[in-house]
């Protein structure tokens, strides 16, 4: 009858066992461990990967709609008024203008950023688009084309140009009648 049961609890280990685990544990005094503190002038936080927290910068993102327009993929660049620095927006629309490939310039990058479903976006270019909205993507592209670049060549040549203000006309005044008087100083 004691044969069928089975013993329950531990079995104790052979003494040369017992032997080795003993000269484990025992520890230098000297480098006793302490557990990690983390707070106000304690032990130095580990480094992290903080790379979802960065904010990536606006020529990173603009860098990709540069190439699309480079290699004739874009079919439509949309790009907002309000970006910073203002000298890219001029960049990529004369390279826009340059390559033949439409554009519009919204209001707003929050308007933008609507479309693309984020808070903000700056430049969106259009490479692929639905079958059934080629159509429309089409018509899009024609008004643009007429109210945009058919008009520039118009606006550009009809601007008015060397019309100062009341301000700068006095101040050039100002300064021919101290050029005259000094040339009269000299030859009198």
């Amino acid at each position: 009858m004691l044969q069928g049961k089975k013993a329950k609890g531990k079995m104790s280990l052979a003494p040369a066992i017992m032997n080795k685990q003993e000269a484990k544990n025992v520890l230098n005094p000297l480098f006793e461990k302490r557990p990690k503190n983390f707070s106000i002038g304690r032990d130095i936080q580990p480094k992290r990967d903080l790379t979802c927290f960065v904010k990536w910068h606006c020529y990173i993102r603009l860098n990709t709609v540069t190439t699309l327009v480079e290699n004739k993929k874009a079919q439509l660049i949309v790009t907002a008024c309000n970006r910073d620095p203002i000298e890219l927006v001029v960049f990529l629309l004369a390279m826009c203008r340059m390559m033949g490939v439409p554009y519009c310039i919204i209001k707003g990058k929050a308007r933008l950023g609507q479309l693309v479903h984020k808070k903000t976006c700056t430049t969106v270019a259009f490479t692929q688009v639905n079958s059934k909205d080629k159509g429309a993507l089409a018509k899009l592209v024609e008004a643009i084309r007429t109210n945009y670049h058919g008009r520039y060549d118009e606006t550009s040549h009809h601007m008015v140009g060397n019309i100062l203000d009341l301000k700068s006309v006095t101040c050039i005044a100002k300064l021919e009648k101290a050029k005259a008087k000094e040339l009269t100083t000299k030859l009198g």
